[in-house]
Parts: C-alpha cells; sequence; structure tokens
C-alpha cells in the first residue's frame, strides 16, 4: 500500500509553508494539482523538482480509479490545491473518500486555510461557530440564508467578489439591522483587510471601494434576548414584616 498526503498551501503570502510541506513535496512520487500553473510558481520558489499531475473538478471522476489502484500498488502521492487545504471548498473529497473505503492510509498536514484566520480576527466567539462554505449561486440561496439569520453561532463563509453585494443585500432582507458582520479580504497578503459593520455599513464601504481578491464574510450568532418575566410578589403575614422590620 502507498499513502495519500493532503498537503495545505499558502492562501496568498507564499511564505506560509511549512518545512513538512515542503518536505513531503519533495519526497512524494508525484504531486497531484487543482492547477499545475499555479502549483509550478510554489515549486519554483521552493526548488521543487517533482512531477505534477493534474487533479481537479474536471476530471477527478475519470482519473480517481487509477490513481486508487496506483496507490494501492504502492506509490505515495501528495495532493494540493490551488490554495490552502484541500478538500476545503476546493477538489480532494472525492479521492480521500476512495482512500479511506479502500484501505489506504491518509495523511493530513495542518497549514493554511482561509476561514481559521478570518473566524479569529473577527471578533466573533469563536468557541462554536458553523462553515458554510459557499453559497449556492441560485437555487437553495435564500433558504440557506434564512437558515443562517436564525444560527446563533457564529457563521463563516466564502463569497466571490461579484456577488459580495448581492450577499449583503440579501442579508440585509433577512438579518436584524444591528447584525455585525466581518468581510474578510485578500487574507495573508499585500492589501489584507477586514471591515467590520452591520449590512447597511459594510454595503456603504463596498459601493465606494474597488472589490478586488477573495473574500471571507464572518457572520455573528443571532443574539438570543432574554425575556425578564416580573415575578408576583409573594404576600407576607403581618409578623413576618415585623421579623424583617426587627
Amino acid at each position: 500500500m502507498g499513502k495519500l498526503f493532503i498537503v495545505p498551501t499558502p492562501i496568498g503570502n507564499l511564505e506560509d509553508m511549512t518545512f513538512r510541506a515542503i518536505r513531503t513535496l519533495k519526497e512524494a512520487d508525484a504531486v497531484l494539482a487543482e492547477d499545475t500553473r499555479t502549483t509550478s510558481h510554489l515549486f519554483q520558489k521552493y526548488e521543487i523538482s517533482n512531477k505534477l499531475i493534474a487533479h481537479h473538478n474536471h476530471n477527478e471522476h475519470k482519473t480517481l480509479d487509477r490513481i486508487v489502484q496506483e496507490l494501492k500498488n504502492g506509490m505515495t502521492y501528495a495532493l494540493v490545491s490551488d490554495a490552502g487545504t484541500p478538500g476545503i471548498s476546493d477538489p480532494g473529497f472525492l479521492l480521500i473518500r476512495a482512500c479511506v473505503q479502500q484501505g489506504i492510509e491518509v495523511e493530513c498536514l495542518p497549514g493554511a486555510t482561509a476561514f481559521v484566520p478570518a473566524i479569529v480576527a473577527s471578533g466573533f466567539p469563536c468557541e462554536k461557530f458553523v462553515y458554510e462554505g459557499f453559497l449556492p449561486q441560485k437555487k437553495g440561496r435564500e433558504t440557506r440564508i434564512k437558515k443562517i439569520a436564525e444560527e446563533d453561532r457564529t457563521v463563516v463563509l466564502y463569497e466571490s467578489p461579484h456577488r459580495l453585494i448581492k450577499a449583503l443585500e440579501q442579508f440585509k432582507t433577512f438579518f436584524d439591522a444591528n447584525r455585525q458582520i466581518a468581510v474578510c479580504r485578500e487574507l495573508s497578503k499585500k492589501f489584507e483587510e477586514i471591515v467590520r459593520g452591520n449590512c447597511d455599513e459594510l454595503i456603504h464601504h463596498f459601493t465606494t471601494h474597488p472589490i478586488k481578491g477573495e473574500f471571507v464574510i464572518v457572520v455573528e450568532g443571532k443574539l438570543i434576548e432574554e425575556k425578564q418575566t416580573d415575578k408576583p410578589r409573594e404576600k407576607k403575614s403581618k409578623r413576618h414584616r415585623k421579623e424583617e422590620e426587627e
């Protein structure tokens, strides 16, 4: 049996690589990459000369059986996506699941992913949170947003720059007016920015500033208002009142 290594790669800043990740990419028999052109830039920086094989959403169904068989025959593969950890809103799940089902060892290295620094830097509670990935583009989008509106845990999701304003306007329809949101842009890159506020404030900001880069949206959980009910006063006898006065 071979082994499949899941190797996170930087989400922007190429210095966010671990020594272990670089060594794994050098020592594997081959590297499966979402886009070989993107990964080649990383290889050049760290002087990695390993073989790159395209493995992405458009071909993974066709290549899955062959790769699994090669792993069973003793090959060692490293799997990378264009940025972050494979399988997190990126290709990789199908191959990982097939390896687990076939008894092939899978080892996932710790490393870069966009939603962790976003939720930590948001300032919202992060001991419990919900990861939503990308919102549906059309069917089911409004239904998903309605569910997020009722979620009392912090919610983190990804959105493209082309649909950012649309998302904020839809949030405004279903969110409380003071619901706080942190929009994180270009995390780990030169123009990293985190803009915090309610829907109106964020819509104003992003309609007056260029919308460029990769976005992570962190939504504050719905605040549960505790209703205080006045308990009926307990009637006290004259004797009890007299004892209290004494």
